[in-house]
C-alpha cells in the first residue's frame, strides 16, 4: 500500500514536536486503568514481568503491548493504550521487559531492540495459558522496532495474530542514533544515558567480571553504551553490528499481517531512513503514516485519548 494520508491537527501548542514529546513523557497521566502483574519465568531462567488489564466483558481479543527505551508498563502512552483498549473490547498484556519493572533481572544480559525470542515467549506463554481468537501486537519507538522485526525476520507467527500498529519507529536504528547524537536531542539522550547508567551500575554489582568502573567511564554517549554494554552483553560485535542486525527496516518486506506505522515528521528521534516509504509501497500489509505533527510518542488528543491511540484502534477494528 502506498503511504496514508493523516488528518491529525493539534493545536497550535502541540505543533511543535518538542513540546508535544515531552507533554506526553513527562506531563501526560492516566488513571483508572487496573492492571495485575504476572511473572514469567523465561527459558534461560530470567524473568519477564506482564501487566495485564481487562475488558469491561468477556473477550477474546488481546492486545499485547511493548513499551520504549527504559520504559514500563506503567507509562501514560501504554496506560492510555490500555484504557482505550480495554473500554473498546479487548484485554491488554504490557510488557515490562527484562529489568524495566521495578526489578533488576537475573542475567547480565537485558533488553534491546532486537530481543524477539523474549516478545516469542510471550506470545507462546499467552497462547498455552489464555484463550484468544485475536491478538494485535502495538509498540512504541523500540517496541515498534521489535514487533516489526518479529513479525518480519521469519518466525512462526501463529495464526491468531492479526494486526499491529507500531509508533514513532526508529526503524533505522543507526540513523536514529544519529540524530539522539545530534544537539537538537541532547536534553532526551542525557536522561536516557542517566537511566541506563543507573541500570549498568547495577549490573556491576551482581556481575564485577563483565563490566569494570573503567568501562562505565568510558560511555559519554548511547552509542558508547551500545559498544560498551549491549553489544557485549547481547552478542554483537559491537554497536554498528547491533544497529545492522536489529533494524526493523530490512524485515519489512516480508511481514505478511496487516501492519500500521505511525511516525510524525517532527519527530526529532527520527532520520529520513527511519520513514520506509519504498518498504509500504512494496508490500501490501504495510500501511505507513507521516502526520506533519506529533513529535516522538506524541500525538495529543481530546479527552487525554492521543491520536495514535485513536488511531490504533480504528486500525485493528478495520483488519
Amino acid at each position: 500500500m502506498p503511504q496514508v494520508a493523516s488528518n491529525y491537527k493539534p493545536p497550535l501548542f502541540f505543533r511543535n514536536g518538542h513540546l508535544a514529546t515531552i507533554y506526553s513523557g513527562i506531563i501526560r497521566s492516566v488513571n483508572g486503568v487496573v492492571q495485575k502483574r504476572e511473572r514469567l519465568i523465561l527459558s534461560d531462567g530470567d524473568f519477564l514481568d506482564l501487566d495485564w488489564s481487562e475488558a469491561t466483558q468477556s473477550t477474546q481479543k488481546l492486545a499485547i503491548l511493548l513499551h520504549g527505551l527504559e520504559g514500563d508498563g506503567q507509562r501514560p502512552y501504554i496506560t492510555g493504550s490500555a484504557k482505550i483498549l480495554n473500554q473498546n473490547g479487548y484485554d491488554t498484556c504490557a510488557v515490562n521487559y527484562r529489568g524495566c519493572s521495578g526489578e533488576p533481572n537475573k542475567m547480565y544480559r537485558s533488553y534491546h531492540s532486537g530481543a524477539t525470542e523474549d516478545l516469542i515467549e510471550v506470545i507462546d506463554h499467552i497462547l498455552n495459558t489464555r484463550n484468544y481468537s485475536e491478538i494485535y501486537l502495538k509498540g512504541f519507538s523500540l517496541g515498534g522496532n521489535l514487533l516489526l522485526k518479529y513479525l518480519g525476520e521469519g518466525n512462526h507467527v501463529p495464526k491468531e495474530m492479526k494486526g499491529a500498529v507500531a509508533v514513532s519507529v526508529p526503524c533505522s536504528l543507526h540513523n536514529s542514533c544519529k540524530q539522539l547524537l545530534s544537539a537538537k536531542n541532547v536534553l532526551y539522550a542525557q536522561r536516557f544515558k542517566k537511566n541506563l547508567l543507573d541500570k549498568l551500575r547495577q549490573k556491576q554489582q551482581l556481575f564485577p567480571e563483565h563490566i569494570t568502573n573503567a568501562d562505565i567511564k568510558r560511555i559519554k554517549t548511547l552509542k558508547d553504551f551500545d559498544d560498551i554494554y549491549t553489544s557485549r552483553a547481547h552478542h554483537f560485535k559491537d554497536a554498528l553490528d547491533y544497529y545492522e542486525q536489529c533494524s526493523s527496516l530490512q524485515f519489512l518486506p516480508d511481514i505478511a499481517v496487516p501492519s500500521l506505522i505511525i511516525n510524525a515528521k517532527d519527530d526529532s528521534f527520527l532520520g529520513l531512513e527511519c520513514y520506509p516509504f519504498k518498504e509500504v509501497e512494496n508490500n501490501p500489509n504495510l500501511y505507513l503514516e507521516t502526520p506533519t505533527y506529533g513529535g516522538h510518542v506524541g500525538f495529543w488528543g481530546k479527552n487525554n485519548i492521543t491520536y495514535s491511540e485513536k488511531r490504533a484502534l480504528d486500525f485493528f477494528e478495520s483488519i
